[in-house]
């Protein structure tokens, strides 16, 4: 019987399996005589302080190596295959599924569908139970894996049947249960379609949902995303400025009750639903710590938060040592239209502060999938240069460098949803693209094109250029 093993791709440099002589290409056998079965079995059983760790190296040789170590410290290794088995993809169709309103022709990646609970611990991915057994949930609780974040949808398991259109969907929210019951992190995912799964049945919701504090610590309320390729599939109307305003006060009004009894707000409308209803977002307080900021909730309330303290600190000079009036440039800021009042104001104020500085913030309008998809994550590149390219045909100086969001990429590329990279863009716009991470200090450093340092030596921050590299 042949035994299941886990190649290595890289070993981590000063990590225990490197001081062991582990090397990529080595397979993972087995860790305390017993076989690895996918991620969950290495992250359980490496934890020991002791380990028995069976190795069989490229040339065929089986090292059977015994570590001492500190409690949870991981070997310091990446597998092939990051499950370290078979993915598990989605069996529901549900009638918001983004992945079933994308346009054809594009990467064969972007069409999976994936619903694996391994995910959910590994990267913050949402689950919809439906293809979880039994075993899998006791296997969590046991090794108390979490968070483990889970796309509800709607506490109503009939509705919860028709919407994600699986007839075992509704009696798998027992597992909501089982996980409660053994003390499991969790989040919640609501995708709000309007007339379907909102008004009484969100009140219901969130109310069911609420006796799982304090283990399940945050439910997110996001408006489902429609693009242009809905042909043959189930309507879903956009929410109104009203409607959207409906859908906050709704779940505004829960707040107080969940943070008296147990100090957490718990339900959270989406940045979207703000933007739509014209709403200013909540207080930083009222996100408990953005704990659903990946899902888009507090994303907006955080970069403001960090905007205006890294402004004040650029503006009044406490760190940064910039003359005001050799601040001299004029860049272009690309954004998606939900972000795009907020950056305008960001420039706004940037430019007030130094009079030499021009800021140009272009909403790109989404062609790609549609007008009614708004996000800056989903620009794609050949919007990108088309909206721009059309804007310098009429005069528009774009300057000498072109601002975007890190999120329009994938991760660790330069490379756009559409396939389109960084240097097409540079080349057809015929400027220097500077890709700026998340944060509002990230942008006063692209906008003034610094970035800093700490001198420890002399215990002061010292003030570099950025972003300066060849075209």
């Amino acid at each position: 019987m042949s035994r299941k093993e886990h190649v290595i791709k890289e070993v981590y440099a000063d990590s225990i399996a490197e001081e062991m002589g582990i090397e990529p290409g080595d397979a993972l056998l087995r860790i305390n005589d017993k076989e690895i079965g996918d991620v969950f079995d290495y992250r359980y059983f490496i934890k020991d302080e002791y380990v028995e760790v069976l190795i069989r190296k490229a040339d065929g040789e089986e090292w059977l190596l015994e570590v001492d170590k500190e409690y949870d410290d991981d070997l310091g290794v990446s597998f092939e295959n990051e499950l370290m088995s078979d993915y598990r993809s989605c069996s529901n169709k549900c009638i918001f599924c983004f992945i079933d309103q994308m346009p054809p022709g594009m990467r064969d990646n972007l069409y999976f569908k994936d619903d694996d609970s391994r995910l959910s611990f590994l990267q913050g991915n949402y689950i919809t139970m439906t293809n979880m057994s039994d075993e899998d949930v006791e296997r969590i609780v046991r090794m108390q894996l979490a968070p483990i974040n889970i796309s509800v949808q709607t506490t109503n398991p009939a509705l919860r049947c028709q919407m994600l259109h699986n007839r075992f969907a509704g009696e798998k929210l027992k597992y909501l249960d089982r996980l409660y019951e053994g003390h499991v992190e969790m989040n919640g995912q609501i995708v709000c379609c309007k007339g379907v799964n909102d008004g009484e049945e969100l009140r219901r919701s969130i109310t069911d949902l609420m006796k799982y504090l304090p283990f399940m610590r945050s439910v997110s309320v996001v408006p489902a995303g429609i693009t242009r390729y809905r042909d043959g599939l189930y309507p879903i109307p956009l929410f109104t400025k009203e409607e959207a305003g409906g859908v906050i006060d709704l779940i505004e009004s829960f707040q107080p009750e969940c943070f008296a009894r147990f100090g957490l707000h718990f339900i959270h409308a989406s940045d979207e639903f703000y933007i739509l209803a014209e709403r200013d977002f909540p207080e930083e307080e009222r996100y408990d710590g953005y704990i659903q900021l990946e899902n888009g909730v507090g994303m907006m309330r955080l970069f403001r938060e960090e905007f205006a303290e890294a402004f004040a600190t650029a503006a009044h000079g406490v760190k940064y040592h910039v003359q005001k009036h050799r601040v001299k440039r004029t860049v272009t800021v690309a954004t998606g239209k939900l972000a795009f009042s907020t950056l305008q104001e960001f420039a706004k104020q940037m430019m007030e502060a130094y009079p030499g500085l021009t800021i140009r913030v272009f909403a790109i309008r989404n062609d790609f999938f549609g007008e009614t998809i708004t996000v800056t994550g989903l620009i794609t590149g050949q919007d990108l240069i088309a909206q721009l390219k059309e804007s310098q045909e009429r005069g528009a100086a774009l300057g000498e460098a072109l601002l975007i969001s890190a999120v329009m990429l994938r991760s660790g590329e330069q490379v756009f949803l559409d396939d389109v990279t960084i240097p097409q863009v540079e080349e057809a716009l015929g400027l220097r693209v500077v890709v700026v991470e998340s944060s509002g200090q990230d942008f006063v450093d692209a906008v003034l094109d610094r970035e800093y340092r700490m001198d420890r030596a002399n215990e002061q921050v010292v003030y570099v250029k950025a972003f300066e590299r060849e075209r």
